[in-house]
C-alpha cells in the first residue's frame, strides 16, 4: 500500500474480527517500532507484547479507557524513558510507525493511554525508569473500514510564514 493512501485509509477502530494476525505480521509491527527514529537515536523505547485471550482480557481491566482492547488479536505496551525530554514525541512516532506497518497488511488498531500504573507495573515488570506511555491494540477489524475521516480544511490548520497568514497552495 502506498504510504500516503495508508495515511488517507487508517482508522482507529475499536471493534475486531474473531480472527489471529499471523506472527509474520507481528513481528513486522515490531520491527517497525525498532526502526522508528528517536531522539539523538536514542532507542529508549522498549515493548511489551500481549497475547492471548486472558491476557488481554486483564490488560482490558486494567484500562481506564481502552476496555476495548480485551477483543484484539494482541496489544502492544510502549515504554519510554522520561530521562529525554522528548519521550513522549517519540513514543507517538513509535506508534505511528506501528499502526501503518498493521495497516499496509490489513490490521487495524487503537491506541489508550489511560490505566491503572500500578497494576501495569506490578503484572509486566515494567521498571520505575520507564514511563508507560502507550497500549495499542490490533487485528482485523470486525466491520469493513471506508476510510473516510471527517477533518477540517487544510486552510483551516495550515499558515503561511506565520499564524494567520492564509495558504495558498
Amino acid at each position: 500500500m502506498d504510504v500516503f493512501e495508508a495515511i488517507k485509509t487508517r482508522l482507529e477502530i475499536r471493534e475486531f474480527a474473531d480472527k489471529p494476525v499471523p506472527r509474520e505480521v507481528v513481528k513486522e509491527i515490531l520491527e517497525a517500532a525498532r526502526l522508528s527514529p528517536s531522539g539523538l537515536n536514542s532507542q529508549h523505547w522498549r515493548f511489551i507484547l500481549v497475547e492471548g485471550a486472558d491476557e488481554l482480557k486483564q490488560l482490558a481491566e486494567m484500562s481506564t479507557s481502552g476496555k476495548w482492547v480485551e477483543n484484539a488479536a494482541l496489544a502492544v505496551i510502549v515504554l519510554t524513558s522520561p530521562k529525554y525530554p522528548w519521550h513522549l514525541f517519540d513514543a507517538g512516532r513509535v506508534a505511528t510507525h506501528m499502526q501503518l506497518a498493521a495497516w499496509n497488511r490489513s490490521v487495524g488498531s487503537r491506541v489508550y493511554t489511560g490505566y491503572d500504573e500500578k497494576a501495569m507495573r506490578g503484572k509486566y515488570g515494567v521498571p520505575q525508569e520507564y514511563h508507560i506511555a502507550c497500549v495499542i491494540g490490533f487485528g482485523y477489524p470486525k466491520h469493513k473500514i471506508i476510510g473516510r475521516k471527517n477533518r477540517q480544511p487544510i486552510e483551516a490548520l495550515a499558515f503561511s510564514g506565520k499564524m494567520g497568514n492564509p495558504l495558498k497552495l
